[in-house]
């Protein structure tokens, strides 16, 4: 029988440490708790219990697509004014050096640029909703960080080059905050409606649209990993 494909998921992290800390109104104390609870149930949703996570994160951005091969990454804390004990959350998850090397070379021979990273920790965007999602730190994690122009087309063309992972790897691309799960399954209706190109235009004009908007505004979108995401599902 055939190794159950993985798929491509949201990672949503809340604010900051959000389940760390007590928000106060119009938040409130269980503010996160939904949120918590999506986190805490993803390894059960999954068919089957992944080798590894590779994880595209919004909050690492290089010249060209850099993948980490730290085999015990340290902790990058990321963040600035909250409380003293969020900088001691720890999350000893090992790296996975064998994967990274196989991402590598799906990116290369795509013939993509791709670089590789030996020292960087795991970004807040990744030690917080992991924590909850493999409390246990027991599954590795590789991360991939986005090009810095944030070019739709380039990274729609990253997210095809890392479609062949899926058989033992689960790819998961980290964002901020919420997006309801009703607006995830109309997204891929949609997209499950369109051929190839005209996803593809879809996207592009998708995430041209929110780069221009976080250019213009600076507020970050993490456009981008859902890009590489939608892509690497094909």
């Amino acid at each position: 029988m055939p190794a159950a494909r993985q798929p491509v998921i949201f990672v949503p992290h809340g604010g900051g440490p959000c389940f760390w800390i007590e928000f106060p109104p119009p938040f409130g104390p269980h503010a996160w708790d939904n949120l918590r609870d999506y986190l805490a149930g993803v390894l059960k949703s999954l068919p089957e219990r992944p080798k590894a996570f590779l994880v595209v994160t919004a909050h690492w951005e290089t010249d060209q697509p850099t993948v980490s091969v730290n085999p015990k990454p340290g902790m990058l804390y990321d963040y600035n004014g909250f409380p003293p004990h969020t900088y001691k959350l720890s999350y000893p998850a090992p790296g996975d050096p064998e994967l990274a090397a196989e991402v590598k070379r799906l990116i290369e021979a795509a013939g993509l640029p791709v670089a590789t990273d030996g020292e960087r920790g795991f970004d807040h965007g990744v030690f917080v909703p992991f924590l909850i999602l493999d409390p246990k730190a027991e599954i590795p994690v590789v991360m991939l960080s986005l090009r810095k122009d944030l070019d739709p087309a380039f990274h729609i063309k990253l997210g095809k080059a890392l479609a062949p992972l899926h058989a033992d790897v689960t790819v998961a691309d980290i964002r901020e905050f919420e997006l309801p799960p009703a607006g995830l399954i109309l997204i891929q209706d949609v997209l499950q409606c369109l051929s190839a190109a005209e996803q593809s235009d879809l996207l592009q004009r998708c995430c041209s649209a929110l780069a221009a908007f976080r250019s213009g505004r600076r507020y970050q979108t993490n456009s981008s990993p859902r890009t590489i995401s939608c892509c690497a599902s094909d």
